[in-house]
């Protein structure tokens, strides 16, 4: 509008619905990589495994990503929960850093927060998170 260089970039722009669990998404859904001609890999975590939902006894919904096959770069977030809209954002500043899934599961996370959801997800691309140790359930 001024005449200047200022571009915007919608790529990880975050769109959260706020109903009762809140939908959230960001960046790609495995469909739309797929059209877009990625290899894909998607996982899924129930809210069972993450420990705020399990102390909030909210366990409905869940948290997905979808990443590059063969670089594991994020592409994109969806999820169903509670606190969705809150979570997302995290979410956005990964797909902004261009961060893979392994780095993102690297990452330190506070624990008993809905966005270790996101690092929990993450982890399920190499572990079974099933399996890991929680003192929260």
């Amino acid at each position: 509008m001024t005449g200047g260089a200022a571009t915007l970039d919608l790529s990880a722009m975050p769109v959260v619905i706020f109903t009762d669990p809140q939908v959230a998404t960001v960046g790609l859904t495995e469909a739309e990589a797929l059209e877009q001609g990625f290899d894909v890999e998607s996982r899924v975590l129930d809210l069972e495994y993450v420990p705020r939902a399990l102390v909030n006894f909210d366990t409905a919904g869940f948290i997905k990503m979808v990443a590059e096959q063969d670089t594991g770069r994020l592409l994109g977030v969806q999820a169903v929960a509670g606190e969705a809209g809150e979570l997302i954002q995290t979410a956005v500043m990964a797909l902004r850093a261009r961060m893979s899934v392994q780095e993102i599961g690297d990452e330190l996370f506070p624990y008993l927060t809905m966005v270790e959801g996101l690092k929990l997800c993450a982890q399920t691309f190499t572990k079974d998170v099933k399996q890991l140790s929680c003192c929260a359930g």
